[in-house]
This record gives C-alpha cells, structure tokens and sequence, in this order.
C-alpha cells in the first residue's frame, strides 16, 4: 500500500491550532483572560492583537495550501475531508467571536450572526445526516464561502489590529479597508446563507422522510 502524504492534513491541524491560538489571543486582549486582565498595559495588549492577526494569517493561507496539495498530491483522505471543515469553523467562528470581544462592531453584528448561525446549523445536520449513512458533500461554492469569509474577516482583523501592527493611522487608508471588509462579510454571508440552504435540499432528498 502507497503511503499517503501527511502534508496536506499537517496543514489543517496547523489552520486549527492557529484559530484557537488566534481566539485566545483575541480573548486576551480583550481583558478575558483572569491572570492577564490585571496586567493589561496597552503596550500588552497590542502585542497579543498583533500575534493574533499572525495566526489568523497563518490559518488562512493553510486554507488555500491543504486542499490544493491535496489534489496535487493525490492525498485525499476521509479524514482529511473530516477535519477541513472543522478547521474553517474554528478559525471563522473564532475571529468573529474573538473581535467582538474586543469592542462591538454594530455594521457587521447582523451577517457575522448569519454566519454563525449557519455554520452551527450546519454542522448539526451534517453530524445528523452521517448518522443515518448520509454523506452531504462540500459544493465548490461552499469552498468559495470559505475564501470569501476569510477575505473579509482578515480585512476587518487588519483594521482593528492597525495600531497594533505598526501602521500609520491614515482614515484615508483605513476607511476604505473597512468599507470593503464589511462589504465581503455581507457578501460572505448572503453566500454563506445560500450554501446553507443547498446543503438542507441536498439533506432533504438523501434523508428518508414523512410527507
């Protein structure tokens, strides 16, 4: 038997951790961590938002890399299949959790809480459906989600860590990144609502039901 090239799948464990890292940072920063809230100088606080957007980076990039080698590598594997989606939500659902930490951000509340929202509905009737011998495969346009969830998120992250990443504070430059960051993040979560629903239709026609 061929081995399997464990890259690909060392690349999602990486895209995991770095979301829990990246959460942890975010939650430090935002005071809520008990035996770092009582030391939380500035110049602290934006070393963990700094080390947070690094992560968040990382665990992007891996998104692209894993599945690509993947294929490259003919190293498709289930449990790879299985983990990839579990990575995106930690990382996703950790960066929103993780920046509304830090303050509220009342222009992305509602599609960040779609995105949510879907994303735990989804995951329960995937685990439901694989319970009954139901596999709902991940379209491309899911994949897209992914990308443009990140995209978007990774641009509100830059935003919020700009002081902290040592740029110079210019509204003329940090606006309009906002701007478009919000403007992916409701695109993301139109997207992301759409493919929600693709996935129950699918659930629906593979599931035996009552009429």
């Amino acid at each position: 038997m061929t081995a399997v090239n464990p890259l690909p799948n060392i690349l999602t464990w990486i895209r995991l951790i770095a979301g829990l890292v990246m959460f942890t940072l975010l939650a430090g920063a935002a005071g809520g961590i008990p035996f770092l809230s009582d030391q939380l100088v500035v110049d602290a606080q934006f070393e963990l938002m700094r080390w947070a957007f690094y992560a968040f980076v990382l665990g992007a990039i891996t998104d692209f890399f894993d599945g690509f080698l993947a294929r490259k590598l003919h190293a498709e594997t289930a449990w790879g299949a299985t983990l990839d989606p579990i990575a995106d939500k930690i990382l996703v659902c950790g960066t929103i959790l993780g920046l509304f930490a830090l303050r509220p951000i009342p222009e992305v509340a509602v599609p960040a809480a779609l995105i949510l929202f879907r994303e735990f509905a989804v995951s329960a009737l995937r685990e439901s459906a694989a319970s009954r011998g139901v596999k709902l495969q991940v379209t491309w346009l899911a994949k897209w989600k992914t990308t443009l969830q990140l995209v978007g998120l990774g641009l509100l992250m830059l935003v919020e860590a700009w002081a902290a990443l040592g740029l110079e504070v210019d509204p003329n430059v940090m606006d309009p990144t906002r701007q478009t960051a919000v403007a992916l993040i409701w695109l993301a979560a139109a997207v992301t609502l759409w493919t929600g629903w693709d996935y129950v239709r699918a659930a629906r026609r593979a599931i035996p039901h009552e009429n």
